[in-house]
């Protein structure tokens, strides 16, 4: 993505990499983001695809996976999606089938998912 043709084995410099990052936005008309974006990213989908904290702490350089999860991820529809499914089957578990229509899936996420977007407009973002 970011070759360095003069110096094929050197790596590219930061500066030269930043601009054809932003280059490569512009072109293709895609959102203003910095690298440190996409590493938020990563990590947010890493820990939704399955890796666990511990892991992901090592792969980012984080001592601590406590400190990778408060700060480098963050929730998305699809985990609430699953979270309510686990609770869900818990509950059923636990209760019953006879307990299980008190609330549906989807109407979880549809709650969560309003929730999300007001609380992003509050925040101006």
């Amino acid at each position: 993505m970011f070759p360095n043709p003069p110096k094929l084995k050197a790596p590219m410099t930061p500066s030269a990499a930043y601009r054809q990052l932003k280059a490569i936005l512009t072109e293709n008309d895609l959102p203003d983001l910095r690298f440190h974006d996409l590493r938020h990213t990563f990590a947010t989908y890493a820990l939704a695809n399955g890796v666990d904290a511990k892991t992901l702490s090592g792969i980012l350089g984080h001592t601590k996976a406590s400190f990778t999860v408060d700060t480098y991820t963050h929730t998305t529809t699809d985990m609430y999606r699953k979270a309510t499914k686990i609770v869900g089957g818990c509950l059923t578990d636990y209760l019953g089938e006879e307990m299980a229509p008190w609330q549906s899936a989807e109407t979880a996420v549809m709650a969560v998912s309003t929730r999300e977007k007001t609380v992003v407009g509050k925040a101006g973002m």
